[in-house]
């Protein structure tokens, strides 16, 4: 199955699909970057393949390892039909980390991409809510880039740090949804 995968994304994408790894039945496709959006929406459209499920997308920081291009945006696809997956590779270079978002091509890709960009600083074009999702807005640096600093990357947050991040009125909501969820 990998290897059919392979095929059609090579034939597909000749120019686009820089290096393809089967390591233990792990399909791995690495593309290049001004292509990836389009070889993503045939990856989920194409009646061969249909990967309709984006199970992930998260990044690599290859500093310690010397990589070039530094970055890595890694997507993990699944076919809810045939049960095949694969793992899409992207290379995002230091000084441009920008990559297309995947938002119109599998909605659940959202949430991901927000985290990877909070984490390593890897901006997605085109995404419709580019912002921290898991940090404060007022959170310095990105604390899953190799070179953030060691003493900062295990720093607590107060709750006093978040007082603004959430209304009085939706903290309410919150609550009485939780209160609601315990009763029943």
């Amino acid at each position: 199955m990998a290897q059919f995968v392979a095929d059609r994304l090579q034939e597909g994408f000749p120019d686009a699909v820089q290096r393809i790894l089967d390591e233990r039945g792990d399909l791995t496709v690495w593309v290049s970057r001004d292509r990836v959006h389009e070889l993503l929406a045939f990856c989920k459209h194409d009646d061969g393949l249909r990967f309709d499920f984006c199970m992930d997308v998260t990044a690599v920081d290859y500093l310690s390892l010397g990589g070039d291009p530094r970055f890595a945006v890694v997507y993990h696809l699944y076919s809810l039909t045939t049960g095949k997956r694969v793992r899409i590779k992207v290379g995002v270079p230091e000084e441009d980390p920008v990559v297309a978002t995947a938002t119109d091509v599998w909605k659940a890709a959202d949430w991901f991409e927000r985290e990877v960009y909070d984490m390593f600083g890897i901006r997605f074009e085109g995404h419709p809510n580019m912002k921290r999702i898991l940090c404060h807005h007022d959170f310095q640096g990105h604390a899953l880039r190799k070179d953030y600093p060691a003493d900062l990357r295990w720093r607590l947050v107060r709750p006093d740090d978040l007082v603004n991040e959430i209304s009085p009125e939706e903290m309410e909501r919150i609550r009485a949804g939780a209160e609601r969820a315990l009763s029943d």
